[in-house]
């Protein structure tokens, strides 16, 4: 699902990129960082949007390549298909998600699509009780309030950091759902994604006549 980060040292030009202006250095070392989204800062997006072929020819050497959205307004970096380059050790690596973030991660997916689908506002803003109702259908009732808080923020806190959540400054109880959640949770995924939560469901609703739990377990990136 994500992709640990490098260091921008990393980005090194090779031989012929050193006439290029200083932008083009600026934007490859931001999306070695992390993602990049035209909503927080125009001026590099433009250059993103300049340097477009030659960010992907510079990356391609690393075995990586520049998604870029200009509709939705985010890029990021993302690993050549392992089929098209075998020989090419992976940069960037894969890492499973634990159940709990994998389910909030389709669930806002799921959240955005339905809100695109019925406003014209470019910005879904979920407050953390909203996000804890949609979490809460999907786990298991407990007694300790406390440790059921502390588990969704623990995942809430797992999706800040990957970038698919961003806290409004001033008020840490309220959430933006960044819009790149589409490029990791595709059409295809959200369309098998009601099946796959009633049949959890169904498997929550057996360890519970048994007096047991369907456990948690370690997902698959949801792309």
């Amino acid at each position: 699902m994500s992709e640990a980060s490098i260091s921008p040292s990393a980005t090194a030009s090779p031989a012929g990129t050193s006439g290029r202006d200083q932008g083009f250095s600026v934007v490859l070392i931001t999306l070695f960082r992390g993602p990049m989204y035209r909503d927080v800062d125009e001026r590099l997006w433009h250059q993103l949007l300049k340097h477009q072929a030659a960010e992907a020819d510079h990356v391609d050497v690393l075995g990586l390549q520049v998604v870029v959205d200009e509709a939705e307004g985010y890029a990021f970096l993302r690993s050549q298909p392992d089929d098209d380059r075998p020989e090419v050790p992976r940069l960037m690596a894969r890492h499973a998600l634990g159940f709990q973030v994998s389910l909030l991660l389709a669930l806002l997916r799921k959240r955005l699509a339905e809100f695109d689908a019925a406003n014209a506002d470019a910005r879904l803003v979920l407050t953390r009780d909203e996000i804890m109702e949609m979490l809460r259908l999907f786990l298991r009732d407990s007694t300790n309030e406390v440790k059921l808080d502390n588990s969704i923020d623990n995942s809430l806190k797992k999706v800040v950091d990957l970038g698919f959540l961003r806290r409004l400054r001033g008020d840490e109880n309220r959430y933006e759902v960044r819009r790149i959640v589409k490029a990791y949770v595709d059409g295809q995924w959200l369309a098998d994604l009601d099946g796959k939560l009633d049949a959890y469901l169904a498997l929550l609703g057996r360890g519970e006549e048994d007096g047991g739990s369907p456990g948690a377990r370690r997902d698959e990136e949801p792309t």
